[in-house]
C-alpha cells in the first residue's frame, strides 16, 4: 500500500522551508497558499483510500468469519456422514473442510498484512494532517510579517518618502516647510494690515483736506 503515497504530486515530507527559500518564490504567501490548497486536496483524497482500506479489511474479515463458518459446518456434516456410513458424503465434507480452512488461513494472512499497511497509512495519514496544521500556522505567521511589513513601509513614504520626486525627504523637512509657511503668511498678514492702515489713514488725509 505505500505504494499510494507514490501518487502524489507533492510530498508531504517536504521542507517548508526548503521550498519557500527557492530563488523563483518571487511571493512566498501566494506558493504557500497554493501548497495548502493542494495539501488540503490531497489530506482528502488520502482520507477517502484510507476509508476504502478500512472498508476493504471489513470485508476481508467477513470473508474470513464465513469460512470459518463453514468450515465448523462442514465439520459437523461430516461427523454424520461418517455415522451413517455415507462414505461419498464423507469424501465431500473433508474437501470441503480442506477447501475452507486453505480460505480462511490465506484470509488471516492477508487480514494480517491489510492490517498492518492500514495502521502505517493512518501514522503517516496523521503525520500528513500536522504538516498541513503547521504549515497554516506558518501561512498565519507569514500573512503578518506581511501585514507589518506593507504597514511600515506606508508609514515609511510619509515619514521618509524617496527623493526622486524632489520632495521633502523626512517628516522633520515636512514640518520645518510647514513652519516657514506660516511665518510667510504671518509676514503676508502683517504686511497687508499694515498697507491697508497706511491706506486707511491716507484716505482719512484726503478727507480732511477737502473738508478744510
Amino acid at each position: 500500500m505505500n505504494s499510494l503515497w507514490n501518487r502524489f504530486k507533492y510530498s508531504v515530507q517536504a521542507d517548508l522551508h526548503t521550498m519557500l527559500d527557492k530563488k523563483e518564490s518571487k511571493n512566498p504567501i501566494a506558493m504557500l497558499n497554493q501548497y495548502i490548497r493542494e495539501a488540503e486536496k490531497q489530506t482528502e483524497s488520502v482520507g477517502k483510500l484510507l476509508e476504502r482500506q478500512g472498508k476493504l479489511k471489513g470485508e476481508l474479515d467477513k470473508e474470513l468469519k464465513e469460512a470459518q463458518a463453514m468450515t465448523d459446518k462442514r465439520r459437523h456434516q461430516l461427523e454424520l456422514a461418517k455415522k451413517t456410513g455415507e462414505e461419498d458424503l464423507v469424501e465431500f465434507a473433508e474437501a470441503e473442510i480442506t477447501a475452507y480452512e486453505t480460505r480462511a488461513n490465506q484470509l488471516m494472512e492477508s487480514i494480517r498484512e491489510t492490517a498492518y499497511e492500514l495502521m502505517s497509512l493512518e501514522r503517516k495519514f496523521e503525520e500528513m494532517k500536522h504538516k498541513v496544521k503547521d504549515m497554516k500556522v506558518r501561512q498565519l505567521q507569514l500573512m503578518g510579517k506581511e501585514n507589518v511589513l506593507r504597514a511600515n513601509h506606508r508609514m515609511d513614504q510619509v515619514i521618509s518618502p524617496e527623493q526622486s520626486d524632489g520632495k521633502m525627504s523626512s517628516l522633520n523637512e515636512m514640518q520645518q516647510y510647514i513652519e516657514n509657511l506660516g511665518v510667510k503668511i504671518d509676514r503676508d498678514y502683517e504686511v497687508s494690515s499694515m498697507e491697508r492702515r497706511l491706506e486707511s489713514l491716507e484716505t482719512n488725509a484726503e478727507k480732511e483736506t477737502k473738508i478744510v
